[in-house]
């Protein structure tokens, strides 16, 4: 089902999707700090989210599975960081 969109409506789509990266680097750093303040389930499912950004971010998967595994919100922070200023 294909649609035609008018010149203002795919300006508004390219723009979204240009701006993905900075919209996941800025959801990653707010993730660290729910991280710091969940405890429990809480937790874990802001753990699956921060996953599931790193993976639009490209981190690699050994690099996310070591985080997860020591699951300390400051070692994501300095990811956050080195993500910051490669952009």
């Amino acid at each position: 089902m294909a649609r035609d969109f008018s010149p203002y409506q795919q300006k508004v789509i390219k723009r979204f999707y240009d701006n993905q990266n900075p919209i996941a680097h800025e959801r990653l750093a707010e993730l660290v700090g729910e991280l710091y303040l969940s405890s429990g389930k809480k937790r874990e499912k802001v753990w699956s989210t921060i996953v599931e950004t790193m993976k639009k971010l490209e981190v690699p998967e050994a690099r996310i599975k070591h985080l997860v595994e020591q699951d300390k919100p400051e070692l994501l922070a300095q990811l956050v960081k080195e993500l910051e200023a490669k952009s």
